[in-house]
């Protein structure tokens, strides 16, 4: 996970500026090229500091973090303890447990998790305030890119598709727009993903990382659980809209299924065009999901 990179030394400084005695400086980060983070040790506590990769990203983040803090407990969020916007950089506290990816759980206790993550990205969307004119008129150019996209990848993945995913692909670019419109817009966390959830025995669950805060569908924060959970894992997804209060409306699964497609059809095309396997067997995996075993 960690790629062992030294802390700049710039942010060397703008850390002992905000944290005086500050002592190991750990490399966190994703192993992915725009991710920077720090975990920065301090007597028995720590901090993370984090370098954003565009303007955007940050302020993004910097909002994600104070909708976090009304909407959410404190043990449920880390907090915004510093930023700088001309580095870029945040430093935040850390959140208990560990990251529920990889977690070893027993299937009761994995039920559990879900539950409670379902419950906690209710009470998030609740928060959100009435979606303006210019949030909807966003949400709907973002379905018509992705509806664009999906054409687009058809026309260089066709031959490497069975009938009824090629079928599957072509209703992204025909329905998801329209559907879209009806249905409810929240604020999003934008990467409500297993590598972002924490578990805490005794505290429970949490949530980090809100660099893709931003107002959106509610169902676009369930398309990576669809394709990679939900399809093989049902009892998952009962558990989780069990704690989400509500299930999903007859139009909100069909626009989670064709953004999962989009999700899977965009990876194979990356795949292709790259010549990187993982990506195309990730593809077609979620296709395969979506055409014959998700319902």
């Amino acid at each position: 996970m960690t790629q062992n990179t030294p802390i700049p030394s710039d942010l060397r400084r703008w850390v002992s500026s905000h944290l005086p005695g500050a002592e190991q400086v750990t490399d966190v980060s994703w192993p992915r090229g725009s991710s920077r983070v720090w975990r920065v040790a301090v007597g028995a506590d720590a901090v993370f500091v984090k370098v954003s990769p565009s303007t955007r990203d940050y302020e993004r983040e910097v909002r994600g973090y104070a909708y976090a803090a009304r909407a959410l407990a404190a043990h449920e969020a880390p907090r915004l303890l510093a930023s700088d916007p001309d580095l870029h950089v945040l430093m935040t506290s850390r959140q208990p447990g560990n990251v529920v990816r990889g977690l070893p759980l027993d299937v009761g206790e994995e039920r559990h998790v879900y539950e409670l993550a379902g419950h906690l990205l209710r009470r998030w969307h609740d928060h959100s305030d009435a979606a303006s004119d210019q949030v909807r008129e966003d949400i709907s150019a973002s379905m018509a890119n992705q509806a664009e996209e999906a054409a687009a990848c058809l026309e260089s993945t066709a031959g490497h598709l069975d009938n009824e995913q090629r079928d599957l692909v072509r209703c992204v670019s025909k329905e998801l727009p329209e559907l879209a419109e009806e249905l409810p817009a929240v604020e999003r966390h934008g990467d409500y993903a297993t590598r972002n959830w924490m578990w805490h025995p005794e505290r429970g669950h949490g949530v980090i990382d809100f660099e893709m805060f931003a107002p959106g569908i509610a169902v676009e924060e369930f398309v990576w659980l669809c394709g990679a959970v939900w399809a093989v894992r049902p009892d998952l997804k009962a558990a989780y809209f069990s704690g989400y209060g509500r299930p999903l409306s007859a139009s909100e699964e069909r626009v989670l299924r064709l953004l999962t497609t989009r999700l899977g059809v965009s990876y194979l095309d990356s795949g292709l065009t790259k010549q990187q396997p993982e990506l195309v067997e990730r593809g077609h995996l979620i296709l395969t999901r979506m055409t014959h075993e998700y319902q």
